[in-house]
């Protein structure tokens, strides 16, 4: 049935979701708000499902009518190919130089609009199967899909290298980008601050960028007081906070919101 404007509700759905935690937001899109959102702490040791399971019950307002439901896969099980050498039939060669995959796997790819690329990657199948059961339809996305492009966004008419990190709670990424050009994206494991400043200088040094001059911006998880920021902050001289003051308006939400969801309140 085609959907007439009696028929919206004006709500959408977002849905991002770990092996560790899961976050939901609930857009009014006719008044340009945020009505609720929350994160829920996943067991690592626990099948993904039943704690899907639980959420949902917890939170009936996940089975609300929504014209629109985002889920959003967060792992970093992908790899960003150009247009030019990308080739639909032959998804899972791209993942295996920097990823284990096996022949059971389900491949997944988002379009990056703009910037003549593809993100491509392991979506969570057990996760889509739960959710088909409740929705019927929905679209899905890789987590890093979103958070290249709004980088790359942000980096329009900067002329100079920038390095942005996306802190979480056991890994982050790093994206190097300039002038809307994608030069670098990859994700690190980390168990301490100490392990974080490794990857992300080593990184650096690879790159040739120097500690001293290169901007590195730091936005997820984080704050002046987290200590991957304290430790960090000694190295490098040109190291800030993500200023992500337009999606902070947009939503009206604080700015430590909006660094802590980027993703989520851009989706």
């Amino acid at each position: 049935m085609n959907e007439t404007i009696t028929t919206k509700n004006y709500k959408k759905l977002s849905m991002q979701i770990a092996q560790s935690e899961m976050s939901f937001c609930c857009f009014d899109t006719l008044n340009q708000e945020i009505t609720d959102y929350h994160s829920i702490a996943f067991s690592v040791l626990k099948p993904l499902e039943d704690q899907l399971w639980k959420t949902f019950v917890n939170h009936p307002e996940l089975m609300n009518d929504y014209d629109e439901i985002v889920v959003l896969h967060d792992n970093s099980l992908n790899t960003f190919v150009p247009n030019a050498l990308f080739d639909e039939e032959f998804l899972g060669s791209y993942l295996q130089y920097n990823t284990k995959v096996f022949d059971t796997d389900f491949f997944a790819f988002d379009t990056i609009e703009n910037y003549d690329m593809n993100n491509v990657y392991v979506p969570f199948m057990d996760v889509n199967n739960f959710l088909i059961d409740r929705y019927g339809s929905f679209e899905y996305k890789n987590t890093n899909s979103i958070l290249v492009s709004k980088l790359l966004d942000a980096s329009k008419n900067i002329d100079d290298k920038q390095v942005f990190v996306h802190l979480q709670s056991t890994h982050f990424e790093i994206v190097v980008v300039k002038n809307q050009k994608l030069l670098l994206f990859n994700s690190f494991e980390y168990n301490t601050p100490e392990d974080f400043l490794y990857y992300l200088l080593f990184t650096l040094e690879q790159l040739q960028l120097n500690p001293e001059f290169i901007k590195v911006c730091l936005l997820g998880r984080v704050s002046e007081d987290n200590p991957c920021y304290s430790i960090a902050y000694r190295y490098i001289r040109n190291l800030t906070l993500f200023d992500p003051y337009m999606l902070a308006d947009r939503w009206n939400k604080s700015t430590e919101e909006s660094l802590k969801h980027f993703i989520l309140f851009n989706s």
